[in-house]
């Protein structure tokens, strides 16, 4: 939140054009509906959803009161070459790269057959560019693949010699699902890259990960004990 205000007093002061904020579909927190709509309530789960909610709020507040042009996209579930490992958050697919270069079994969380909106990070820099191309301003875009996949099927397709399952962690989804007809029909912008061609170029840069963090059943446990104290009540 300090950085995010930090830059937008920034940006005030030095008469930036323009200024777009990654905002998170976590906000959504467990929707009602799918595909998800940017109007659909608001309801973050955890501290991660909030903070980047309390960012895009702070984006549109600083749009409105000092005339900053701004925008807003809400990311799905962005993966692509150097996609990090570290953390709570680290994203799935550098967790099981770094496990499978181990020979350490996937963690798979649940059943797997949760579904996630993965895009790929190539089409997320092409909808930064339209929109930041545009003369559009003080509106929010739903920016995902829009062909949600299962974990169950992720795990399929990086062809996985060994998974496991632990638990499900409170607060998540069972799905995310970007409805992108708004940003499709304001700026004709349509994601490009499919989870086979995705998961390809993953895999043939695997090598990224041969140093990253290997997350196994124990540190994941120990890294998410707060979220079972704190979120499964």
């Amino acid at each position: 939140m300090d950085g995010t205000f930090n830059v937008l007093e920034a940006a005030k002061r030095a008469g930036v054009k323009r200024l777009t904020y990654v905002a998170s579909s976590t906000c959504y927190g467990i929707p009602d509906s799918y595909p998800t709509p940017e109007d659909a309530e608001i309801r973050p789960q955890f501290p991660y959803a909030l903070t980047k909610n309390m960012g895009e709020e702070l984006v549109l507040h600083w749009g409105k009161i000092y005339d900053l042009r701004v925008m807003v996209l809400r990311f799905f579930n962005v993966y692509g070459p150097r996609a990090r490992t570290s953390g709570t958050y680290g994203a799935v697919f550098g967790v099981f790269l770094a496990q499978m270069l181990a020979d350490k079994p996937l963690t798979i969380v649940g059943d797997g057959e949760q579904t996630r909106d993965f895009t790929f990070v190539s089409d997320v820099v092409d909808a930064l560019v339209t929109t930041a191309a545009s003369n559009l301003r003080d509106q929010v875009f739903n920016v995902g693949s829009g062909a949600p996949v299962s974990v169950n099927r992720l795990v399929e397709l990086l062809k996985a010699k060994e998974s496991i399952h632990i638990p499900k962690r409170p607060g998540e989804p069972d799905c995310t699902f970007a409805d992108m007809t708004r940003i499709s029909d304001a700026l004709g912008w349509a994601p490009k890259v499919g989870i086979e061609d995705g998961v390809a170029i993953m895999l043939e840069n695997i090598e990224y990960w041969r140093d990253a963090p290997v997350w196994t059943p124990g540190k994941i446990a120990s890294a998410t004990e707060d979220w079972f104290k704190y979120l499964g009540k």
